[in-house]
């Protein structure tokens, strides 16, 4: 019998059950959708500001980065000056481009005995050199056994108009010029030699020189006649033989001229025959033989009216000695060859 009160007596005391979620109102469950939406607007605000002070952080740091990299560049720029300064002169030390006043007197010294050594050798095979060549005569001479012969007036073609004094001056011009040592005025002071007969002078420190005076060439000596034959169209053309040291020609050599051509051209030879004579051989060299003149001989081609306007080609010769005249691979070995072109 007394449970029962007992039960009674309790069940004021207990708490009324729970209403489940299908009896919630409506309020609540937006007032916690809301708040779930300003926790992640919080959220957002929060990761926006984490980034505006990353960002902040990641300039600051870059403008740190800029300023420690102009303090260093300063402060090479500041290293190097003062690199500069101190290799150039050093006052801790003394040093001037990196060395000592000792060192660097101790170089200069090595190198004054080093390129003295180099000097005074230098000098030595020099004078020894020296001491084996001749002043007046070649060492080494044997590349022209044989002379040249050259022409004059120089030019490619002696082309010009006989009745025009201008076209033919130069050529003339050039044949005075040639001439001027021939003239008999300054060949009267040198030696009248042996005709036919070497002039040897090995043993003379002096060496005579032998005449050879314009008027020899005559008709193309440019006195009698001082156009040489180019104003009545029969010109003269000088041939001399190249200067050879200790030359003797063997035989009696003279010059012989001819023109490629079917029929001979009439020529005349001053002196006769075109002879170089043996007393103008041997030559001693510019110094030994400063006065030297060599032998020439002048060629007066005889031209006629049928050879006017035409090209004449001559060739011209040193013939009767052992010179040689007729190596292909030399065209002026001994011999040499001109054209003449004469308008009427």
């Amino acid at each position: 019998m007394s449970s029962a009160p007992e039960a009674q007596n309790q069940e004021p005391n207990q708490e009324p059950p729970k209403e489940t979620n299908a009896e919630q109102k409506p309020e609540e469950k937006e007032a916690q959708e809301e708040e779930k939406d300003a926790a992640k607007e919080e959220v957002k605000v929060e990761e926006k500001e984490e980034k505006t002070e990353e960002k902040k952080e990641e300039k600051k740091k870059e403008e740190e980065e800029e300023k420690d990299k102009k303090k260093k560049n300063e402060q090479k720029k500041e290293e190097k000056k003062e690199s500069w300064k101190d290799f150039i002169y050093n006052p801790r030390t003394g040093e001037f481009l990196g060395r000592t006043a000792s060192s660097w007197g101790l170089i200069f010294l090595f190198y004054l005995i080093f390129y003295g050594f180099l000097a005074g050798m230098f000098i030595l095979t020099i004078w020894v050199m020296l001491q084996t060549l001749d002043d007046a005569v070649p060492r080494h001479q044997d590349l022209l056994a044989s002379p040249g012969l050259v022409f004059r007036p120089h030019a490619v073609e002696i082309s010009y108009n006989r009745s025009d004094p201008t076209k033919y001056n130069p050529y003339v011009q050039q044949l005075h010029d040639l001439l001027q040592q021939y003239n008999d005025s300054i060949q009267e002071g040198n030696d009248l030699c042996l005709v036919g007969e070497y002039t040897d002078q090995d043993d003379q420190p002096k060496k005579k020189v032998c005449q050879f005076k314009r008027s020899n060439l005559r008709q193309c000596s440019g006195l009698p006649d001082t156009s040489f034959g180019y104003a009545e169209g029969q010109p003269c053309v000088i041939i001399k033989l190249n200067r050879v040291i200790g030359l003797k020609p063997e035989g009696d050599p003279y010059i012989n001229c001819t023109a490629k051509r079917n029929t001979p051209l009439q020529m005349i030879y001053f002196p006769p025959e075109g002879r170089l004579d043996k007393m103008f051989f041997p030559y001693y060299g510019k110094i030994a033989h400063p006065d030297y003149v060599q032998p020439l001989v002048a060629v007066k081609l005889l031209l006629t009216k049928e050879d006017y306007n035409v090209e004449q080609t001559v060739e011209c010769k040193v013939e009767g000695s052992n010179l040689r005249n007729s190596d292909e691979r030399d065209k002026y070995l001994g011999r040499v060859t001109f054209r003449v072109k004469v308008f009427q």
